[in-house]
């Protein structure tokens, strides 16, 4: 039986993001810089990693409790050993699950992910030109290599592909009405992501933000938009629709447009910390009760302390908030 569990600002638990590793094959700037994670790095080890069974088993206690979304993410969510199964274990009635990636190995999982039960993909592309995407990613990745896993996600059945793109002044804004124009004839959606402050190691600071309307005035001025409504409660992403039909954009603001009163989201790494919030100081450990053999009702007990507890609302506070060391995005995914 389904329960409706709210926080202590009565928002509703509906989303939960699930980072598989903490592992990535790109070196982003904005997420993983090579400069703190490079060949010396120690990522967690395989025996660390929540196993797909306890994954499982969280997310159907927590579906108990009026979760209906799910969203692996990473790092890179393919990079883990057979995630496929994963998504076959955890497809259920009544459970949206979706996965964001970099693109580069959907190729090679796409059909079989879509087989097991995954329903949509989310893309990140930063730039349509290499030399720019390659100086993002540090990896020499080239764009049509990712081009070619949103084209195959699609293929498989996983589409039309969402596209994320992070926003960094002097790095990629003039690449705004490129990709807006690459995803009108494509049929794509694409969000534009203001640069955040998550983690420590980004170098995020207020100059090389990019803000949500500033954006907006770009596309205006190329082609007519209107806005639309959200879809669901708790929706991050602000839409807009091309007034000619040509498909429509999602802009996300936690910088310059607080989101927090309406999150929904919940956030469990791959070694099974639980994060109230993306710019967390700190979590709730699943993983000993987990494994200490707790059962389904100490599980739930403690789930439902956690969520009712929360209040949670770094981006509306964000000038006040302290400023401990927040958990790194490639930790708990974007």
């Amino acid at each position: 039986m389904t329960t409706t569990l709210t926080d202590s600002l009565e928002r509703p638990l509906r989303d939960l993001r699930i980072s598989l590793t903490d592992r990535c094959n790109f070196r982003c700037s904005y997420c993983m810089p090579a400069e703190t994670f490079g060949k010396g790095y120690r990522f967690l080890p395989r025996k660390e990693l929540l196993s797909f069974e306890e994954i499982t088993r969280v997310v159907g206690l927590l579906q108990e409790l009026g979760l209906q979304k799910v969203r692996l993410t990473g790092g890179e969510p393919l990079l883990r050993h057979d995630c496929s199964t994963l998504v076959g274990m955890l497809a259920r009635p009544g459970l949206d699950l979706a996965m964001t990636s970099n693109g580069l190995l959907l190729p090679r999982h796409a059909e079989q992910l879509k087989r097991q039960g995954l329903q949509r993909v989310t893309v990140s592309l930063d730039s349509l030109r290499d030399e720019v995407f390659q100086r993002i990613n540090d990896v020499g990745v080239p764009v049509s290599h990712v081009l070619e896993g949103i084209r195959a996600a699609e293929e498989a059945g996983l589409g039309p592909v969402k596209i994320n793109m992070v926003v960094k002044r002097g790095l990629n804004e003039e690449d705004l009405l490129p990709l807006a124009e690459h995803c009108r004839e494509t049929g794509r959606t694409l969000r534009f992501i203001e640069f955040m402050d998550v983690g420590n190691s980004n170098g995020w600071n207020r100059e090389s933000v990019v803000p949500s309307a500033e954006i907006l005035e770009r596309l205006q001025k190329r082609w007519p938009l209107e806005a639309v409504g959200a879809a669901y409660r708790g929706e991050v992403a602000r839409r807009w629709k091309y007034r000619d039909g040509a498909g429509e954009i999602g802009l996300i603001s936690s910088v310059s447009q607080a989101f927090c009163g309406d999150c929904t989201r919940l956030r469990l790494s791959a070694e099974g910390v639980l994060y109230t919030c993306l710019f967390a100081t700190r979590g709730s450990n699943l993983k000993t009760p987990l494994r200490a053999g707790a059962d389904d009702g100490k599980l739930r007990e403690l789930l439902q302390g956690l969520w009712s507890r929360r209040s949670d609302r770094y981006s509306e506070r964000r000038g006040s908030a302290g400023q401990g060391q927040r958990i790194e995005m490639s930790y708990i995914g974007g």
